[in-house]
């Protein structure tokens, strides 16, 4: 039975539908991550999830149980939100075990899970600290404290990382999945960064407009993108892509007419998709010219022009000697490329590119 179950859920906010008809199931204790970029509708999908908003239409199920009828309190969910929302005259021990102390919870019965929660989370020296006494990361472990204090059957969590800086938001990421295997939770995700997506996740659900566009493990999701919007928006540098028109059976590249492969029963425009690591500089190839050059430390990010359009590469940081200006060749691997309908942005599937 899957632990979370959407089934035509209808959002609009007076004429404007943010949600038009989406259905989804997460499996019982998986981390599931909802991936997209601002006002896709990943964050009202998770406020009807905790009852924050009502639906306009359809079905929410928690544990096989319809509860969009339920006041927040009766769904068995708990959230973290971005900015923390600790009480600041509070203890850290307060705050953990508030809810708990709303729900009834005999002192000594609370007590015992303050302090097993603060355990968990390393919090047990800060037990008597106020949340300005704080630092982010620190807070943001005390909301999380709170949130599994009271063992829901439900974790969710709206962008929890996004006002921590890169270091601390990679160090949490790494305390989140840990505590996830510990506790079993399942677990619904919020983020609009695709690093904290693809680090944290069991599964990936990409959105757009309102809309599903896959559900996937984040390899899934990376390798064999299903339409692509999910192809761009996932990976760092971006997809590059040449346009294409597929007749008679094969497809070419539009500015230079070279073969890239073939697709039975195909055409009209194609666009060919292909990762930044797959595109190398070499001896031979495309003739192109440098006009950006990134240094990450450990790779090399060179942004070329070339007859077939913008084409970016990654190299290993130690192979890089060219400069902005310089003219140099580029080489395709065809045989990892991708093809999507220029018009649905559909993958299509019966593409079959050329081997060298």
């Amino acid at each position: 039975m899957p632990a979370i179950e959407f089934r035509e859920v209808r959002k609009a906010y007076g004429q404007q539908t943010v949600v038009p008809g989406l259905s989804l199931s997460i499996p019982d204790g998986c981390f599931a991550v909802m991936l997209g970029p601002s006002g896709c509708g990943k964050s009202t999908l998770l406020r009807l999830l905790a009852g924050l908003e009502r639906v306009n239409a359809g079905h929410i199920l928690i544990g096989g149980r319809e509860v969009q009828h339920l006041a927040p309190s009766a769904r068995g969910c708990a959230m973290v939100f971005q900015n923390y929302a600790l009480y600041p005259h509070m203890t850290v021990a307060d705050n953990i075990g508030y809810g708990l102390k709303l729900s009834g919870a005999p002192r000594l019965q609370r007590q015992a899970r303050i302090d097993q929660v603060a355990q968990l989370l390393g919090l047990t020296e800060l037990l008597a600290r106020l949340p300005s006494q704080l630092s982010g990361g620190q807070r943001q472990r005390v909301a999380i404290g709170r949130a599994i204090a009271r063992e829901p059957g439900v974790l969710l969590f709206d962008e929890p990382l996004s006002n921590l800086d890169a270091q601390l938001r990679g160090e949490t990421r790494i305390e989140l999945a840990a505590l996830h295997r510990r506790i079993g939770a399942t677990s619904l995700f919020v983020t609009h960064d695709q690093v904290e997506a693809m680090t944290l996740a069991d599964l990936v659900v990409v959105m757009n407009r309102g809309q599903i566009e896959q559900v996937a493990p984040p390899v899934e999701i990376y390798a064999n993108p299903a339409t692509l919007f999910v192809a761009q928006f996932v990976g760092s540098p971006t997809l590059n892509l040449f346009a294409a028109r597929a007749q008679g059976g094969q497809v070419a590249l539009t500015a230079s007419g070279d073969s890239v492969g073939h697709a039975a029963g195909v055409s009209g425009d194609l666009q060919i998709g292909v990762r930044p690591e797959h595109v190398q500089l070499a001896d031979a190839g495309w003739p192109a010219v440098v006009r950006g050059i990134e240094r990450h430390g450990r790779e090399t990010v060179h942004l070329l022009e070339t007859a077939n359009g913008r084409v970016v590469t990654v190299q290993p940081e130690h192979s890089s000697t060219s400069r902005v200006g310089e003219a140099v060749h580029v080489s395709v691997d065809w045989r990892r490329a991708l093809a999507f309908s220029a018009t649905s942005g559909l993958r299509e599937r019966s593409f079959k590119p050329v081997l060298s």
